[in-house]
């Protein structure tokens, strides 16, 4: 383990804030297009197929958002291990807001045609392009000034990000499909949370104006000439442990955030306001416990915390497909709530823990891209098979419960080929007595 002199810090709250509303403000608008793709999308941009394969097609579209992540923590990991990470989050934040943006005005399919979806296709590859980048700029932003012995509680609040912004998402989404009619909603409602992440976007980019550049950037002499290469070459095998390890909580936020909506909603006949309540009220105890799972990592070390969540999530996720096939839904929001609970205690930690395992001249490069690659095998495909694999069978859908424990048994082995990084305290030195 790394032994790091602790170092004072100011504005850390200011910070943290500022980095917090940021992520929120970046995956709201990567949520809300997972929440219409659940909902409308298939039925508006590929009505020529079934039900279901219209659902398969629009979470298609899905996938490729996380397909386009690591090519941008390549493209912005570069920019942040080079030029600093304070650019990265203005310049991910404006890709991320326009492009959604740009969405909720796309024609339907009854309108433009084909066009429509290669529309979608190309504007959710540019969404997935700046979340990307922004992740990397945002934690190693916060990381890097925070206290080493704090660093973990301090980093967790990028991490609270998603949890935000899926429950803002979420709530806009709830909020029109409860005011307006199926119709309307289908019609013109679902484009209006895509429209409000041009108001947020600039929220977000006038809470970061006045942000500081990183002091470990600022403390680097021999920057990398072409980050991704070295990253390549001397940390090709801790990229992919990281990337295997982290499959499982993109895998199983994924299923329950997006997947479970469709499946409930169209298989079980359950409302989509009662499911969309469920699923925010769990999200929004994940996103509270953050900052004390953070703490704990702080004290005991990431790799464990690490170890018991990806645990957690190898027993739970049999029992809870068969709680969410119950259709009642205090049972399925325990189901997703206890598949949330695994999740937090994992990635809670992990802004701190992939920064500290690469050196700094890398650092934005390595952490971002590690992290990308496991949206890409754990989460870019999870509604897709999820939806094929619960047309499988009766009507608990053990298909998904054991192909999501598979995929934790692989993070599993992954994180325990991982090493501690936690900062030793350096003990304070005696004076000497005359």
């Amino acid at each position: 383990m790394h032994r790091v002199r602790a170092v004072n810090t100011p504005s850390m709250p200011r910070l943290a804030a500022a980095s917090l509303a940021g992520t929120a403000i970046e995956f709201y608008d990567f949520f809300v297009y997972g929440t219409a793709a659940a909902l409308v999308l298939g039925q508006l941009f590929f009505p020529t197929f079934s039900p279901v394969a219209g659902t398969l097609a629009a979470f298609g579209t899905f996938g490729v958002g996380f397909l386009a992540r690591p090519l941008g923590s390549m493209l912005f990991g570069h920019l942040g291990d080079r030029r600093g990470r304070r650019p990265v989050l203005v310049v991910s934040l404006l890709l991320t807001g326009a492009s959604t943006v740009a969405v909720g005005c796309v024609p339907s399919y009854g309108t433009i045609g084909v066009a429509a979806p290669v529309l979608l296709l190309v504007l959710r590859f540019l969404q997935g392009l700046g979340l990307g980048g922004e992740w990397g700029g945002a934690v190693l932003l916060t990381a890097e000034h925070a206290p080493a012995q704090r660093r973990a509680l301090w980093a967790s609040f990028p991490q609270m990000g998603p949890a935000l912004g899926f429950v803002l998402a979420n709530g806009v989404v709830l909020a029109l499909s409860t005011a307006l009619s199926d119709a309307e909603f289908a019609r013109w409602g679902w484009r209006v949370p895509f429209w409000a992440a041009g108001a947020l976007a600039l929220a977000g980019l006038w809470l970061r104006s006045s942000l500081a550049e990183s002091p470990r950037f600022l403390e680097i002499d021999d920057h990398a000439r072409v980050p991704l290469v070295e990253v390549v070459r001397h940390h090709g095998r801790l990229v992919l442990l990281t990337a295997g390890a982290l499959a499982v909580g993109y895998a199983v936020f994924y299923a329950v955030t997006t997947w479970s909506l469709a499946y409930a909603t169209e298989r079980l006949g359950v409302s989509r306001t009662v499911m969309l309540v469920c699923v925010m009220g769990a999200v929004v105890v994940q996103g509270a416990l953050t900052p004390v799972a953070a703490l704990f990592g702080d004290r005991y070390g990431r790799r464990p915390m690490c170890l018991t969540g990806c645990a957690a999530c190898v027993l739970w996720m049999l029992p809870m497909v068969a709680l969410l096939a119950t259709g009642e839904p205090l049972l399925m929001f325990l189901a997703i709530l206890g598949a949330l609970l695994a999740f937090v205690i994992m990635f809670a930690v992990i802004a701190a823990y992939l920064p500290e395992l690469y050196e700094p001249r890398v650092r934005c490069t390595g952490a971002a891209v590690g992290y990308n690659l496991g949206g890409v095998l754990g989460g870019a495909l999870t509604p897709v098979v999820a939806t094929a694999l619960a047309q499988q069978g009766g009507r608990v859908p053990w298909g998904v419960g054991v192909y999501l424990t598979a995929v934790a048994v692989v993070s599993l082995v992954c994180f325990a080929l991982l090493p501690e990084t936690r900062p030793v305290p350096v003990p304070a030195v005696e004076p000497v007595r005359s």
